[in-house]
């Protein structure tokens, strides 16, 4: 029986702006298993990024209670919520999020940095992910010598140099073209096939639909939780 990792019970986030209170969050309860594969649906102002970056220990809800691994996310210290980012999660982003300054075997290797690796191991556990994304060639190249594409499968191979379990991926596919956007979307399928639980936002039915559950939310609050039973599988690009 698969296990629960997520776990969060009527969540809220309230922002103050001026005089006005505006809920991104209102009372979501949501459960996640290992190996899970969940695509975050809603229109703009839904919630879903708030959220996103709640799983992702990037912010603190209002209210509420998260629970990550059977730890209850509000009782860690700063040390220990930067380890879970460093190993716990992988981050993809619409952006890319690369250091413009750095090659692609620096960006991949930045994480493995912060938790003391030797340089070694560093660039030779960046390389070996950066061939497993179809990118080996590509590993002296900085970000602005790559295309759309190339720049998210470096984004990739950074989220998933430190092995995490969970990989979040926030609108992995919003500045790619529909085939490159099919090519990363065959990488998630592959990432989901290893063993690793992956949630992903975003507003495309079409990219939703490779997810095998879509939680939609409206107005800060979980509308539908449906499995999908038919999730497109489209086939690994190199």
């Amino acid at each position: 029986m698969l296990k629960e990792i997520i776990t969060i019970n009527h969540i809220t986030k309230y922002y103050q702006l001026g005089t006005e209170v505006v809920k991104a969050l209102d009372g979501v309860d949501l459960t996640i298993k290992e190996n899970e594969y969940v695509a975050l649906m809603g229109p703009s102002g839904s919630g879903k990024s708030t959220l996103m970056n709640i799983l992702g220990c990037l912010d603190t809800p209002t209210d509420g209670a998260y629970t990550l691994n059977g730890n209850l996310v509000s009782e860690m210290t700063e040390n220990e919520l930067a380890e879970i980012r460093n190993k716990e999660i992988g981050f993809v982003f619409q952006t890319f999020n690369l250091l413009p300054r750095l090659s692609s075997l620096e960006n991949v290797a930045m994480p493995l940095l912060y938790a003391g690796i030797s340089r070694r191991k560093r660039e030779e556990r960046a390389l070996e992910i950066l061939t497993d994304v179809g990118l080996g060639d590509r590993y002296g190249h900085k970000p602005n010598e790559l295309s759309g594409g190339q720049r998210q499968r470096v984004a990739i191979a950074r989220a998933l140099i430190g092995k995490p379990s969970i990989i979040l991926a926030d609108e992995p596919t919003g500045n790619l073209d529909s085939k490159t956007s099919l090519e990363i979307m065959a990488m998630f399928g592959d990432i989901h096939q290893q063993g690793n639980t992956v949630i992903l936002v975003t507003h495309e039915e079409d990219v939703a639909l490779h997810a095998h559950r879509i939680i939609r939310l409206r107005d800060g609050k979980v509308e539908t939780d449906i499995i999908n039973e038919n999730p497109t599988i489209p086939e690994m690009g190199n």
